[in-house]
């Protein structure tokens, strides 16, 4: 009976998930909330507004998670974000990658699936591309390069780890407890500073994804948790493939997707939140297309566009599991626990796209 009952328990922290999933996409959508956008605005027309909801989303959900772990509701130092051994080559390295690679690829993976569910074939081909890279550098011989070559090469943060971590032992809770909590406000105030960020887009875009994410860490932390598996008598997180707190991120989460679709008579392979939250994004993107009467179906338009795209979601897919995460991954889920590591990783996807935004300028304005 109790084995049952954790069955069920299990598909309510996954259709939680999914229902998540779906508003995260719908949103998504809606409001053209995209993090390679918001950087291809600034680079190429000095617009903030796209970055600025990118940060309203980043504060409201660190808000909220932090809201959330001062009130004993959330464990952030149970998430991998938060670990004291940090491999920052991994994690450099791999953001730079993924932020050319978004550029290339016409979009982040969480910009894949909403463009997969608004009828873009091109966007099929980078989450295939994505989904098998992204499984090669996990189990495959790029798990071999990266685990010998990269991944070994660390940093103790020990305490620091995390922004307020920073501070050191000797500051006062109070003094730590207002930081946690004065920093999300702080970038929430600042993202909303401008005149031009108090439009719809912007606002639905950044309060909508952030309550995303504060609400798919609130399923993992609550909905999920076991503080002792019947069977392992340990702790333990339901429906996350690694037994940790998962957020939403959308690297890994392609190639458990691809692998539990080849493997799916494999009862040993089960669905986890990372699949069902993908499933959800797209179909989300999708009601919303339909409804708004945007969906199209949408190619090729030849060999280069096939090749960026081809190549932009190779990268992504190395980059992304180097950095442990993508712009959601490490932008939010992994910004919101305030960690040190997270906020590097993703200034360096920025980077990375600006850099190859910049290219892209460079080589248009030599053709004229």
């Amino acid at each position: 009976m109790e084995e049952l009952n954790l069955e069920h328990l299990r598909h309510i922290v996954l259709w939680a998930t999914f229902a998540i999933g779906l508003w995260f996409g719908a949103v998504s959508h809606r409001s053209h909330f995209c993090t390679m956008g918001a950087v291809a605005d600034i680079v190429n027309f000095g617009n903030w507004n796209r970055m600025r909801a990118w940060g309203l989303a980043i504060g409201v959900a660190s808000l909220a998670l932090q809201a959330m772990t001062l009130t004993g509701l959330a464990r952030p130092e149970d998430t991998i974000y938060l670990n004291p051994q940090w491999s920052w080559l991994s994690g450099i390295l791999g953001g730079l990658l993924f932020g050319v690679g978004m550029v290339l690829a016409s979009g982040c993976g969480s910009k894949t699936l909403i463009r997969l569910g608004g009828g873009n074939l091109k966007a099929l081909v980078v989450f295939l591309v994505l989904g098998l890279t992204s499984y090669m550098a996990l189990k495959g011989i790029l798990g071999v390069v990266r685990v010998q070559w990269f991944d070994p090469l660390k940093i103790d943060l020990g305490n620091a780890s995390s922004i307020p971590g920073l501070l050191g032992e000797s500051v006062q809770t109070s003094v730590a407890t207002a930081v946690t909590i004065g920093l999300p406000v702080v970038l929430i105030a600042t993202s909303l500073f401008a005149r031009s960020a108090w439009n719809k887009e912007t606002l639905l875009g950044g309060l909508g994804v952030g309550l995303a994410i504060a609400a798919v860490w609130w399923v993992a932390f609550n909905l999920a948790y076991l503080p002792e598996h019947p069977e392992t008598l340990e702790a333990a997180y339901l429906g996350s493939y690694a037994n940790r707190p998962e957020a939403f991120s959308f690297v890994a989460p392609y190639a458990y997707t691809l692998e539990w679709l080849m493997f799916y008579s494999d009862a040993s392979r089960v669905l986890t939140v990372g699949v069902v939250a993908c499933a959800g994004v797209v179909l989300g993107a999708a009601a919303s297309a339909w409804q708004e009467g945007s969906f199209r179906w949408e190619g090729f338009q030849g060999v280069e566009d096939t090749a960026n795209h081809v190549v932009g979601a190779a990268l992504m897919g190395f980059g992304g599991i180097l950095a442990l995460g993508c712009t959601v991954g490490q932008g939010l889920s992994g910004a919101s626990t305030l960690s040190v590591a997270s906020w590097i990783t993703t200034l360096a996807i920025v980077a990375g796209a600006w850099v190859a935004l910049k290219y892209q300028t460079w080589r248009i304005e030599r053709m004229l």
